[in-house]
């Protein structure tokens, strides 16, 4: 099979356009073994012409020609998500991530038997022997439990994984296993979602990572702060919470933690911005 000793199957990248025909714009990839790579007709976007550049997506199709496409993929390589499974063959499974040609799982990939229409967490490659992307379900080996170049109170990506029995497990900055603990969890949250969190703790016995989904301290306190005056101003002015008010009706209105709103209100009271009446807190 000819392909490039540095494959572009898997990146996303600018490509000029080297010449318009009838099923599509064939694109320049600065490769001798190619004549430009399709990206067939559905996804040209209107205005486009020859000497423009487009930013694509590449992958191989079902007839495994190299092809381009505008749509964005749930999954890329060196990346971890939760996809469902379409179709389960002898020699493995398809999954759906978001392009015509499914994601293929190789049994030898699977770490207990894929079902149709199964949720599984799974990390992408690029099958080297094939030069197509793959995914695998053996996701361990790809994650370190041991926290490099992160710092306490440092933004980070996540992706919500299982529950255990301390708390929900997540996947930190596509890198290093985490844990959410049950009373750090304010909010729904659901397996296979991507939200951002912070690092509330690196514990110092095994290197392993807390995660809390709000800014620990005075940041959170400012962040709040904002956030109640803003209802305040959506709201005429008042707003019929207070410190007795149970937290869920304050996570409901504001999506704060009655912690984070006590201290909020007494910063906004002392500055003399709000009044704290019996029923509720009113703007000044």
């Amino acid at each position: 099979m000819g392909f490039h000793k540095m494959s572009i199957v898997g990146e996303k990248i600018n490509l000029e356009v080297l010449r318009k025909t009838e099923i599509g714009l064939f694109l320049d990839t600065e490769n001798r073994e190619y004549d430009g790579i399709l990206l067939p007709k559905r996804y040209v976007p209107k205005g486009v012409d020859v000497g423009d550049f487009i930013e694509v997506f590449i992958y191989r199709d079902s007839e495994d020609r190299i092809i381009a496409t505008r749509l964005e993929p749930y999954i890329r390589i060196g990346e971890f998500a939760y996809l469902t499974v379409n179709k389960v063959e002898s020699y493995g499974a398809f999954m759906d991530w978001g392009l015509p040609k499914d994601l293929f799982v190789p049994v030898s990939q699977q770490r207990s038997l894929m079902v149709n229409g199964g949720y599984y967490l799974v990390y992408a490659y690029l099958d080297k022997q094939t030069d197509r992307i793959a995914a695998t379900a053996k996701v361990h080996r790809h994650l370190q439990n041991e926290a490099k170049d992160l710092e306490v109170g440092q933004e980070v990506e996540l992706l919500i994984c299982d529950e255990t029995d301390l708390g929900v497990r997540v996947i930190v900055n596509n890198k290093f296993w985490g844990l959410i603990f049950h009373n750090e969890i304010f909010q729904n949250i659901c397996e296979g979602q991507k939200t951002k969190g912070y690092v509330k703790a690196i514990r110092e016995s095994d290197k392993k990572i807390d995660i809390t989904l709000k800014k620990e301290g005075m940041a959170e306190v400012k962040d709040a702060r904002s956030l109640i005056i803003e209802a305040l101003h959506d709201s005429n002015g008042f707003l019929p919470l207070h410190d007795k008010s149970n937290p869920e009706t304050i996570y409901e209105e504001l999506e704060i933690s009655k912690k984070i709103f006590k201290k909020a209100i007494g910063n906004l009271y002392k500055d003399k911005m709000i009044a704290i009446k019996n029923d509720g807190i009113q703007l000044l």
